[in-house]
């Protein structure tokens, strides 16, 4: 008997449903016809996404769809890392803050990856030589190449489109759906009905045999995704499964939104992401092509909606008379079980942490992966079901606790949202990650180099905070271990000195050699 899924519905459109609809019609191809029902809605501001590097590799490879094409597209710009602003002391937005040695108070988070010596990342070299006073110069300055192209705003690539390092992008999200809805519908032969769900039908069984619309319409299908949003429509209301509320792990629940246009020929595009810690949360910075998207995500125990616009408009100097602000509110957790009988969650409908370190769509990428991976038949195999829900579980859970890490070692103390952050429970999992950090160990070794970690998508998103992240976040929050890794001990003091010698002489290469961010962008966009 041929048990093959014949049938796959996606709830909803925007990024998720999209992607989803996409990736599934390319994995799947004419052996399953893949339908979106999407409710036509209203237009978004476009507030800018910012993602990770593995989009392109994971994701638009996959569909075969060149990167400069999707970019031209999508208003897409680059971004080499995140850089934190005033996470140590505190600052009024972009203007920093100093700290008491009169230094700016910021530091990346880059993508680049550590290079290792004798089998042990640079950054256990640099506290070495940190805890021994042989060097002052900040972690991410010292091991990454990336830092001083960020600051003199370098394209990440040269114009033959040559990349310099590992890089990630920003773009307008609606223009990214939009773009996709296109793609899945001409390429790939995806199905769009218009319409709003009013009913799920399930059988005795609990599996959602078809969906009813408000124009009359019956939508059946073997396998259902969610790609609700926050409402959760089949996942959570349909099937009625558990939303694990996690904001005792981490406060910020709110956002408001807008976006800002911006003189990039007078002031260039910066290459990364901003996060700018604010009194009661922090508020993003993701530069387009003429414009940034910008939002605050606030803690709705710590100031209301009112008093973060104020907040919010006073540092960009906004009149909120005449703004068009995009107020949120969100939850944060994840399902118990992200895939429950024959209807998979992706998305917002399945899990969301705040947008701190652009997990969002790495987020629907990972879980399109593994549910390619692990697609069943009409058998629903429960160990196909069980390996997904873990594998996302997992995900999940690992990036919650290192997003929590940035409150919680935060040196802030000067307001009560970044006091009670303080007060929190740590994880277990975390706990190990910082005990490991004190006493000298590499966090998430093996991969901590490019040859152990590009194309091993598998590990890549087990392990996707590597070693550097951790230590770029945690030293970069004023934290250094508190010994050596006693193995250094038996080497030479000079021992990897030529790879500090050749991150430097890689930074001037490539501050000399690569264009402008701006002037890339103005020849990949035409304008």
């Amino acid at each position: 008997m041929d048990n093959r899924i014949e049938n796959v519905l996606v709830l909803g459109g925007g990024t998720a449903g999209w992607m989803t609809a996409a990736y599934l019609g390319k994995a799947l191809g004419e052996t399953v016809t893949v339908t979106v029902l999407e409710a036509p809605g209203i237009p978004r501001i476009g507030v800018g996404e910012a993602t990770v590097p593995n989009l392109q590799r994971v994701f638009f490879d996959f569909l075969g769809i060149d990167e400069d094409d999707w970019m031209r597209e999508c208003n897409a710009s680059f971004k080499t890392a995140v850089r934190f602003v005033n996470w140590r002391t505190p600052g009024r937005g972009e203007a920093e803050a100093r700290d008491l040695e009169g230094r700016p108070d910021h530091f990346f988070h880059p993508f680049g990856l550590l290079p290792t010596h004798d089998g042990v990342p640079l950054s256990h070299y640099w506290a070495r030589d940190r805890l021994r006073g042989v060097t002052e110069e900040p972690f991410d300055y010292a091991c990454f190449r990336e830092p001083p192209m960020m600051d003199a705003l370098r394209a990440p690539k040269w114009f033959d489109g040559t990349p310099a390092t590992r890089y990630a992008w920003h773009f307008d999200a609606q223009l990214v759906a939009e773009y996709l809805r296109r793609f899945a519908i001409e390429r790939l032969g995806v199905r769009h009905v218009e319409d709003e769900m009013t009913e799920a039908e399930i059988d005795e069984r609990g599996f959602i045999t078809r969906l009813r619309t408000r124009s009359g319409r019956t939508l059946a299908a073997d396998l259902f995704v969610d790609c609700s949003g926050f409402r959760g429509l089949l996942i959570n209301k349909a099937l009625d499964e558990p939303f694990l509320d996690m904001s005792d792990q981490l406060l910020c629940d709110s956002a408001v939104a807008t976006a800002i246009p911006h003189d990039d020929e007078a002031r260039g595009v910066e290459p990364y992401t901003s996060a700018i810690a604010m009194s009661s949360g922090w508020s993003w910075k993701i530069p387009m092509p003429g414009r940034f998207g910008t939002g605050y995500v606030y803690s709705a125990r710590h100031t209301d909606k009112d008093d973060a616009t104020e907040e919010f408009s006073r540092m960009w100097g906004l009149d909120p008379e005449r703004t068009a602000f995009n107020h949120i509110r969100f939850r944060v957790g994840r399902n118990r079980r992200a895939w429950v009988n024959n209807c998979v969650s992706v998305g917002l409908s399945s899990c969301f942490l705040e947008p701190l370190e652009s997990t969002g769509i790495y987020f629907i990428t990972a879980a399109l992966y593994q549910l390619a991976k692990h697609f069943p038949d009409r058998r629903f195999d429960p160990v196909l079901v069980d390996r997904f829900n873990r594998e996302i579980e997992l995900m999940f859970d690992d990036t919650r606790d290192f997003i929590q890490a940035h409150f919680y070692l935060s040196p802030r103390v000067d307001t009560e949202f970044w006091a009670d952050n303080k007060k929190l429970t740590l994880p277990e999992n975390i706990q190990e990650k910082i005990a490991m950090f004190r006493s000298g160990l590499p966090i998430n070794e093996p991969v901590t180099d490019e040859a152990t970690y590009y194309g091993n998508f598998d590990a890549e998103f087990r392990n996707f905070w590597t070693n550097g992240s951790y230590y770029a976040i945690f030293a970069g929050l004023g934290h250094t271990p508190d010994r050596v890794l006693p193995a250094l001990n038996y080497r030479p003091e000079t021992d990897a000195g030529h790879l500090f010698d050749e991150v430097r002489k890689r930074q001037r290469d490539i501050v000399e050699t690569l264009p402008s961010n701006h002037e890339f962008l103005v020849k990949l966009h035409g304008r």
